[in-house]
């Protein structure tokens, strides 16, 4: 079982004593996706909303921290969307099970509605 959320992550660059030039730049971080019912794995209900990020500035200090930009100078993460959760389909199948088996936890009546509520159309399951 593999999966991952993507997010592109918007960087900004200003240094105090050089000049650069992108001073901003994108890149993809993916964070690997706890597995259901394990810790963590509620990371789309607590972070996502119908696919976006939902509380950004929270969410560009967890990707400064997981970048290892902390204690970088001048370095900061300026925007942070999510794109998708990447998966394959032995994860997915264990999501909707643990979906299922609570969803008065997501206050939803079924697991496509916990899906579209919390991921929007972003999972893509791959072999």
């Amino acid at each position: 079982m593999e999966a991952a959320y993507v997010f592109r992550v918007a960087v900004r660059l200003d240094p105090a004593d050089a000049a650069v030039d992108p001073g901003r730049f994108e890149t993809t971080m993916e964070l690997p996706a706890s597995d259901p019912g394990a810790d963590g794995w509620l990371f789309f209900r607590d972070r996502l909303w119908r696919g976006e990020v939902g509380d950004e500035p929270s969410f560009r200090r967890l990707a400064v921290e997981r970048l290892g930009l902390a204690d970088a100078a001048s370095v900061e993460v300026a925007a942070a969307d999510f794109r998708e959760l990447r998966t394959d389909e032995a994860y997915r199948d264990a999501l909707t099970d643990a979906i299922a088996a609570d969803l008065g936890r997501f206050n939803a009546d079924s697991v496509d509605e916990v899906l579209r509520k919390y991921l929007g159309s972003s999972v893509h399951v791959r072999e």
